[in-house]
């Protein structure tokens, strides 16, 4: 089986796309970012979550993907 995937990205609007790779559209949106991650869980529980950096911090740029 092929290892599953979800991204949590922060849309311009402020609010955070749940999206599978390659995917065009999200398969959900939600206010938060915690939201977001309960959502991607959710909707594929084995799935490794990849959470888009949306602020500089000592270990990483928003541009980097972290781990919830």
């Amino acid at each position: 089986m092929a290892k599953q995937e979800i991204y949590i990205e922060r849309r311009p609007t402020r609010d955070y796309a749940v999206r599978r790779p390659g995917s065009e559209r999200a398969s959900a949106v939600e206010r938060t970012q915690t939201q977001a991650i309960e959502r991607g869980r959710e909707i594929a529980p084995n799935a490794a979550i990849h959470v888009e950096r949306v602020r500089h911090t000592s270990n990483g740029r928003p541009d980097e993907w972290r781990n919830p």
